[in-house]
């Protein structure tokens, strides 16, 4: 009983001595004014394509890389990396309009889902064969079938992913998607696709929000609210998605080690705000605010926290074989949804 207060004290005195460390609000000042610089950079010619979370990403690893790891920062950077990741988490829910999925994409959810498996399956797939790192690989399946770095920021905690495999899988997520978008604008007007159908295939397979805006809007309204409709799906089927990946870790590691996987309760954040967004009465600028500029910028600086651990002596050895899965997953992920179009 003594050594158990002793273990409690000992754990309450680190605690008290982290918040009353000036170098912990330091660093967490500093992922904010990297993931600001990103932020800003993105409106430079080249970088406006890539968007924020990108630029933020590449301007961490390449401190990282030049001047290595700001050690004093450490306390305050692992918070942003860590708690800040999963507050943007919650605060993305705010993006996801239950009512709207329920009600006007039911038949959207099975393109959704079958993109899902089809995304996840395939990477892993051409992971296996490619020997692969299997979980970079798998993060970077469920980025592609889900909703881009989001989803692998809100996956990441639950399979236990290493602070580097997140920011190289949301760095890279984030590069190809912006790669597709423009390559199915390009190629949209030698399609024989309506605009509702080509909001439909861009919504069901390109990997962000972003990138479904970005490929949709020049089709026309209907193309972007179809499109927007079906990404929304996907985004809803992450709640499922990390619920099945926590009772499967917890198994996995009751198999493995008496220590079980803790349960995602940002996940239950994440839907709260989803539940408020569509049913109660915020004020549409407010709301605009919370999910399109203040839950992106704080997940920049969660991701600027994971960024600095990114080592690029390692990204040839442990990054190309799955970014090749990947990306060979995300054709086939786009030649699949192109032709379930008509079922």
């Amino acid at each position: 009983m003594l050594q158990q207060n002793d273990m409690a004290m000992a754990v309450t005195s680190t605690a008290t001595k982290k918040w009353m460390n000036p170098q912990f609000y330091l660093g967490i000042l500093f992922t904010l004014i990297i993931a600001a610089a990103g932020t800003a950079a993105a409106n430079l010619p080249v970088l406006n394509h890539i968007g924020g979370l990108l630029t933020a990403i590449l301007i961490a690893v390449l401190y990282r890389n030049i001047f290595s790891y700001p050690e004093d920062l450490r306390t305050g950077i692992q918070f942003s990396a860590q708690k800040l990741l999963r507050f943007a988490i919650v605060l993305y829910g705010f993006k996801l309009n239950i009512d709207i999925v329920l009600h006007q994409g039911g038949l959207l959810l099975v393109h959704d889902t079958l993109s899902i498996i089809v995304a996840i399956a395939t990477t892993l797939l051409l992971a296996k064969f490619f020997k692969a790192d299997m979980n970079l690989s798998l993060l970077l399946g469920i980025g592609t079938g889900v909703c881009g770095a989001a989803a692998i920021a809100a996956i990441s905690p639950i399979v236990k992913a290493e602070d580097e495999d997140t920011a190289i899988g949301a760095g890279i997520i984030a590069l190809m998607g912006t790669l597709f978008a423009i390559t199915y604008a390009l190629i949209r007007p030698f399609l024989p696709l309506t605009p509702t159908q080509f909001g439909i295939w861009s919504g069901i397979s390109l990997h962000e929000i972003a990138h479904v805006a970005a490929a949709a809007a020049p089709a026309g309204t209907n193309a972007l609210a179809m499109g927007l409709l079906a990404k929304l799906g996907r985004v809803f089927l992450l709640i499922p998605l990390s619920l099945i990946l926590s009772l499967w870790m917890r198994r996995k590691d009751r198999n493995e080690s008496a220590k079980s996987a803790p349960f995602p309760w940002f996940l239950v954040g994440f839907l709260a705000t989803s539940i408020v967004g569509t049913y109660f009465p915020i004020p549409k600028n407010i709301l605009f605010d919370i999910s399109n500029v203040i839950g992106p910028f704080l997940l920049a600086a969660a991701m600027v926290g994971l960024g600095l651990n990114v080592h690029l002596s390692n990204l040839r050895s442990r990054a190309l074989r799955p970014l090749l899965a990947m990306f060979i997953a995300s054709i086939i992920l786009s030649a699949f949804s192109y032709f379930t179009l008509w079922f």
